[in-house]
């Protein structure tokens, strides 16, 4: 109990966390169109073809629907009660409405009007009701189609809905799924079960998915244990991960590592001057990956993520420009000690980030990790092959891959190498469904594929090299294999004899 209490972990939530404040990353939604932006006061947002502010949001419920109202505000909707012994009239059938285009007494430029002089959404709709010769003819199903698709056109409404792995997969998906290798959200479900995240494990990562997959091991996991995430080139992309908005007790807890040492690792060469041999300039990337890099890739991923406002920026550059340009006499001490705070902050970034590599080593030369996961672009079979080496027996492991072809091959070189069992490679079918009164049934238009997944356990193949008894099990399990044949042998000289004497 002593240790228990002794050990740091994250705060507990905070009574106010289900409101909006400023700076909370967000999900803005729009029937099913999903938008991730942070919370900042004054900064134009652009989604669905409207701009607006979130100034209004702050101070408000998560799962809040806003109406946009003139001059980008955002105010509340007020819940309306519907009238439920109101009848409305409905024909029978669709049979004798003609789609000629003259049902509407309203033209484009009326409803442009109405527009202009401020009136919602919601009058506008009701009007176009008013004015539609063919709508009381039309069923009560074909009414409510009808109304559903003029409210989607004309009635500005925002849910603000705090982030999860569901919604934020569901967003990239269907949105820039190239950015997370074609990964399905189901499929992700799969793989933090057959993954076995849970808090309190030690966890491997190596995924190319904009951190979409270490995003939803950290959510699962609560900020207890430990992830080393293993990451390509300059440094590890997390603009999906930044959008979860985690607090910075969960970052504790994650430790990175550039894949190029992995074999230096295995080996026994791995150093801390081999860190420091690493050019300065790509070891400050690594390290301002999490915040600068982070930004410009999430400004770059989609309109989906976070978009920028160049508005409220470029004035305020060009005002400083203006300045440095009329009197650079009276900036150079300024500029200078910036320089010199530059660098300083540089080396001790540098420092920071060559002290977490070497944490994130020495975690991965106990090899003794709980679980390995694999969402990447590269090719599965190399990089589980040597990164299992760091997994404990007994320990789940998960690869994905858009296409199952690296999959079987995977397979095929694990089985000769040995030390994993119950390997298994899958493809989750997923099929949405309409689910309405007096018309459920599945939709049409259904996903093709989310990719495959090969997952299994690793085992200890040593004690099966040294143990002699196990050896002698496995010899007269394999005398009473050849056994079985024998005796089926014996009984074919009897049948025939016999069926000579019927003869």
């Amino acid at each position: 109990m002593e240790g228990s209490e002794e050990q740091p972990g994250p705060r507990p939530p905070h009574p106010g966390d289900h409101r909006i404040r400023d700076g909370d990353f967000v999900v803005l939604k729009r029937e099913d169109v999903f938008k991730a932006v942070q919370v900042q006061r004054r900064k134009k947002v652009t989604f669905e073809k409207q701009w607006f502010y979130l100034d209004n949001v702050i101070g408000h419920s998560y799962g809040t629907t806003f109406e946009v109202t003139s001059g980008g505000s955002l105010q509340p909707k007020k819940k309306k009660e519907e009238p439920t012994s109101e009848t409305k009239e409905a024909g029978t059938d669709n049979r004798n409405i003609i789609d000629d285009g003259k049902s509407q007494k309203l033209t484009q430029d009326d409803i442009k009007a109405l527009k202009d002089k401020g009136i919602k959404g919601e009058e506008i709709v009701q009007q176009l009701i008013e004015n539609s010769t063919t709508f009381r003819d039309k069923t009560e199903f074909a009414q409510d189609k009808y109304i559903k698709k003029k409210k989607k056109k004309y009635e500005a409404m925002i849910t603000v809905v705090k982030p999860s792995t569901r919604i934020l997969s569901v967003m990239y998906y269907a949105r820039e799924p190239g950015k997370i290798n074609h990964m399905r959200y189901d499929t992700l479900a799969q793989m933090l079960t057959l993954g076995n995240i849970r808090a309190g494990n030690k966890m491997i990562v190596m995924e190319t998915c904009a951190g979409l997959v270490l995003g939803a091991m950290m959510e699962r996991m609560g900020g207890f244990g430990s992830i080393i995430q293993l990451y390509p080139g300059g440094g590890p992309v997390r603009a999906a991960t930044a959008c979860f908005g985690f607090p910075k007790s969960f970052l504790s807890g994650l430790y990175e590592f550039p894949l190029n040492q992995v074999d230096s690792l295995l080996n026994g060469t791995f150093s801390a001057e081999m860190l420091s041999s690493e050019p300065k300039d790509s070891a400050s990337v690594e390290e301002s990956n999490g915040t600068l890099e982070e930004k410009q890739t999430s400004e770059q991923e989609n309109d989906d993520s976070m978009p920028e406002a160049p508005e409220s920026n470029h004035p305020e550059e060009q005002e400083t420009m203006e300045i440095v340009s009329q009197d650079p006499d009276s900036k150079e001490p300024k500029e200078r000690g910036s320089k010199k705070d530059y660098i300083q902050e540089k080396q001790r970034r540098q420092e920071e980030q060559k002290k977490r590599h070497l944490e994130a080593a020495a975690l991965l030369s106990e090899r003794n990790a709980d679980g390995l996961i694999v969402a990447s672009r590269f090719h599965p079979t190399p990089l589980l092959l040597s990164l299992l080496d760091f997994v404990a027996p007994s320990r789940p492991f998960v690869v994905y891959c858009q296409y199952k072809e690296p999959l079987l091959e995977c397979y095929t070189k694990l089985r000769e190498r040995g030390g994993v069992i119950n390997l298994r490679l899958s493809e989750t079918w997923l099929r949405n469904y309409q689910v309405l009164p007096d018309r459920s049934h599945p939709k049409l238009l259904m996903s093709g594929g989310g990719g495959y997944l090969l997952s299994g356990f690793t085992v200890a193949m040593d004690n099966l090299k040294t143990d002699p008894s196990l050896k002698s099990s496995t010899s007269t399990l394999e005398s009473h294999k050849t056994e079985e044949p024998a005796a089926k042998k014996r009984k074919c000289p009897e049948s025939d004899s016999t069926f000579q004497k019927l003869l």
